[in-house]
């Protein structure tokens, strides 16, 4: 058989995923939009965009907040609230009726918000008082980021008890499983990593104590979802946000070491900086990841079709999420089989904003 030809037919072909059944190894990556409505709810703009969408083997939703605190950029939806589990099932009912599969992220921010963000204005929290660079996108437009709020130990648990809230509200919205949101910056990362955490407890210094609030994280979700229904996403080698770690290889390998041993059901790494080039760290081994994880793989960050062939016919990954290819083509499983051209949707459509930019793009066969 022709080599592309295997290749085509191994990226296209079923593969299971815990109980479930995707209909090929392509994955629409969190996006996030910013286009929720009133109280950070999907609406229904939301459940038809998704819903174009799902020829993809597994959709994950964008990154959704598991309260307040944890929010950091204006207009993006969560998922602790009665209207918004409300909103995210027209979403889900939608993607299921048009055949997909659909995940939820669980995202915490940490220190990369704002106080115009925050209930009541307070500050934005995270594991040691450490203002990051950049700046917090907002519904008044771009502030510098603050020093954040050190959380205390009793606090941290709160957090994690959020976590098992968001993971309850996940279900009764009638999604397919979690992603916990480990990567980019955000709190779990922080937490994780050496820049970020400078904390004297249980939750810093020795690697085993920065890998606590991850573990902790991880277990309260369980105690709501089966482990095969519940994946990690992790971007080792992106310095996102402002972070960055002394010993990324350890710190990393021991993460996916931890979320093998609990038996979550995937692992979804950004392979680069996120966003940016692919080799943001020298030598960093992403294929030991894979070797110590017992699930599946799903490799993320700057894949052509022809990367993500080989990746799959290769064994080198058992999913490939593509992100902003998924903003301009509806259809994107499709165009790949098929070689069709793609659509480059204009960066100024990406946040923010109604129907234009988001629910208008065409596929091929219309």
């Amino acid at each position: 058989m022709d080599t592309n030809v295997t290749q085509l037919a191994t990226l296209f072909q079923p593969v299971r995923l815990g109980p479930l059944t995707l209909k090929n190894r392509v994955v629409m990556a969190p996006l996030t939009r910013s286009r929720a409505g009133a109280g950070d709810s999907p609406q229904a703009m939301n459940a038809t965009y998704y819903a174009q969408r799902a020829e993809a083997g597994l959709i994950i939703s964008e990154a959704s907040q598991i309260s307040q605190q944890g929010k950091g950029y204006a207009w993006t939806p969560g998922i602790y609230s009665d209207a918004q589990v409300a909103g995210w099932r027209l979403v889900t009912d939608a993607v299921h009726a048009a055949g997909g599969l659909i995940y939820c992220q669980l995202w915490h921010v940490g220190r990369i918000s704002h106080p115009e963000l925050q209930q009541a204005g307070g500050l934005p929290v995270a594991p040691s008082a450490i203002r990051p660079e950049g700046q917090a996108f907002t519904e008044t437009g771009l502030k510098r980021h603050v020093t954040p709020r050190p959380l205390t130990t009793a606090q941290v648990g709160d957090i994690v008890q959020d976590y098992a809230h968001a993971a309850r509200a996940a279900q009764r919205a009638g999604f397919d499983g979690v992603e916990i949101h480990a990567a980019n910056g955000y709190l779990i990362d922080q937490f994780m990593r050496t820049k970020t955490n400078y904390r004297t407890d249980l939750y810093g210094g020795t690697l085993e104590n920065r890998m606590r609030f991850l573990t902790e994280v991880a277990q309260a979700v369980l105690s709501v979802w089966d482990a095969d229904r519940v994946g990690v996403r992790f971007a080792p080698a992106s310095a996102a946000n402002d972070i960055a770690d002394s010993d990324p290889q350890t710190t990393f390998g021991r993460a996916v070491e931890i979320v093998g041993g609990l038996g979550l059901v995937y692992v979804h790494i950004i392979e680069g900086q996120t966003g940016g080039p692919r080799a943001a760290i020298p030598g960093f081994d992403f294929a030991a990841l894979k070797r110590s994880f017992p699930g599946l793989y799903m490799a993320n960050n700057g894949y052509t079709r022809d990367m993500a062939l080989e990746a799959i016919a290769d064994h080198r990954a058992d999913l490939v999420a593509f992100g902003k290819p998924w903003i301009g083509n509806p259809d994107l499983v499709s165009r790949l089989r098929n070689h069709s051209p793609l659509t480059v949707a204009p960066q100024s459509a990406f946040y923010g904003g109604g129907e234009g930019g988001y629910t208008d793009f065409k596929r091929l066969d219309k």
